[in-house]
């Protein structure tokens, strides 16, 4: 079964080679950048991303001073973001896989990722519990939102993995298409054989599956 995080532990992995999470040696005043940016995007303030984030406020503060390297402008297009992802999965075609996670992280839905968007989305999977994780990557799956994920949607994202990882796809003890790979974890998921995975089967056979629950945890060392 290909874990829900899959291809996502490299690319977090990359934010630091990319400056999206900043380096702290630069000058003291720059630390305040975040305080008093005035480009096109201004982000809300520090003391609230402390509250509703998981990052302290210096962590914050590093964190924007390397968006903001990146990304001048404040906001991050999803152009952007595929062209970010495609360095780091040069051996296959990583668009369709970027576009599900940057939906993931555009939570309003308006074509652009914010700060604020960002830090929310790395400080679930950099700092949170289990169930936080395994929650978010329900939502990736569940690409219309409406709180199941069908065989399509299953489909959909776990042929947007295989196109991504090309010819170093891990290896299997089967030579399997991504459809019969679907057909085998949505039978271990659908536990009530409606045709549909809800939350609640997705969380338990996901707890269930030592995997998975280990693989959940690449993420605690981003910073």
């Amino acid at each position: 079964m290909l874990k829900p995080d899959h291809g996502l532990d490299e690319f977090s992995k990359s934010l630091m080679s990319l400056n999206i999470v900043g380096k702290d040696d630069e000058k003291d005043n720059d630390l305040e950048d975040l305080e008093m940016q005035t480009v096109r995007y201004k982000p809300e303030g520090i003391d609230k991303l402390c509250r509703t984030t998981k990052f302290t406020k210096k962590e914050l503060q590093l964190m924007y001073r390397g968006f903001k390297q990146e990304c001048p402008s404040g906001l991050v297009n999803e152009e952007t973001f595929k062209e970010i992802y495609s360095q780091f999965f040069p051996q296959g075609d990583s668009s369709h896989y970027a576009h599900f996670v940057f939906n993931s992280f555009d939570t309003d839905h308006n074509g652009s990722i914010t700060f604020e968007e960002f830090v929310m989305g790395l400080s679930v999977l950099s700092r949170g519990t289990l169930n936080d994780k395994l929650n978010w990557a329900f939502n990736l799956y569940d690409i219309n939102g409406d709180g199941y994920i069908t065989r399509e949607e299953m489909l959909s994202i776990i042929q947007s993995i295989y196109d991504m990882m090309g010819k170093y796809s891990e290896p299997t003890s089967e030579d399997i298409t991504p459809g019969e790979h679907v057909e085998r974890v949505f039978q271990k998921m659908d536990l009530n054989k409606d045709g549909v995975v809800t939350i609640d089967e997705f969380l338990d056979s996901c707890r269930s599956d030592e995997t998975i629950t280990k693989s959940m945890h690449v993420f605690d060392t981003i910073l």
